[in-house]
């Protein structure tokens, strides 16, 4: 793990948590606290959960002693952090820019993209294929991951390049600006796909545990606002049986790749 990744990890964690600490437990009150107002307050605690995910990633990246072991993360978050960045431009007039968090929100935006494939690239050159490869997922598992990555990806591309359509179709009210926010975030899927050709439990165990704590979250945000949904329509259960299921296949799964390594370990 080069020093430049760790310090830019150490670097971006504080930012995500105060998105975090601002989106989730004041969903109602980002006029005031955030780079723009979100409405309504299913949004801003998805994009919250989603920031509390990456804080945790990327303390992994701090504390990780081996590079295969976050790295996955890093093209996923890169894509993510730049389909942000230039959602803001798209959609300039829209931000609140007499807010401190709109600077925070561009500072963070217009470097990270760069910033985060660049340590990518640089630290991709001491990737070791051969460390710990006693644990690996199976090929059901892996196609499992890559199906989640592609539906996740094409999500993406929907909601980011069809913005105007995702508002008339989804399950709480979006606006172009959230559309492309939410796309942003499905980007984050490609971390999936990845498992296809890497499927080293060692590479793949933080990324799970990142999903996972982001899915949990997002389940609590969908049962906090609740009344938000459009129950009549479908895909209200289509994401919710969803994300539902794919949070329970990681648990099965992680459990039993924990119960693996533990007794290779005896």
């Amino acid at each position: 793990m080069l020093p430049a990744t760790r310090v830019l990890a150490a670097v971006i964690v504080p930012f995500l948590v105060l998105a975090f600490l601002v989106l989730v437990p004041w969903p109602t009150d980002t006029k005031r606290l955030f780079a723009w107002q979100i409405l309504p307050t299913m949004s801003p605690m998805v994009l919250g959960s989603v920031y509390l995910g990456g804080a945790y990633f990327f303390a992994r990246v701090v504390a990780a002693s081996q590079w295969h072991t976050v790295a996955g993360g890093f093209v996923p978050v890169g894509t993510f952090a730049t389909l942000m960045g230039v959602t803001t431009i798209l959609h300039w007039h829209r931000f609140l820019h007499h807010n401190v968090a709109f600077w925070l929100w561009v500072a963070l935006y217009f470097t990270t993209p760069l910033l985060v494939f660049l340590v990518f690239f640089r630290n991709q050159r001491t990737y070791d294929a051969t460390a710990d490869s006693a644990g690996r997922i199976g090929s059901v598992a892996a196609a499992g991951f890559v199906l989640v990555g592609v539906t996740s990806t094409a999500m993406s591309l929907f909601l980011y390049v069809f913005p105007e359509r995702a508002v008339t179709i989804w399950p709480w009210h979006l606006t172009p600006l959230t559309a492309r926010m939410l796309g942003a975030i499905f980007a984050l899927g490609l971390a999936g796909v990845g498992a296809w050709w890497e499927r080293r439990w060692s590479a793949i165990r933080i990324l799970l545990q990142v999903a996972g704590l982001m899915l949990a979250l997002i389940l609590l945000a969908g049962a906090r606002a609740h009344a938000e949904f459009d129950p009549g329509n479908a895909l209200t259960w289509l994401l919710l049986g969803g994300f539902a299921a794919t949070a329970a296949a990681l648990v099965g799964l992680y459990v039993r790749m924990e119960s693996q390594s533990s007794r290779g370990d005896r």
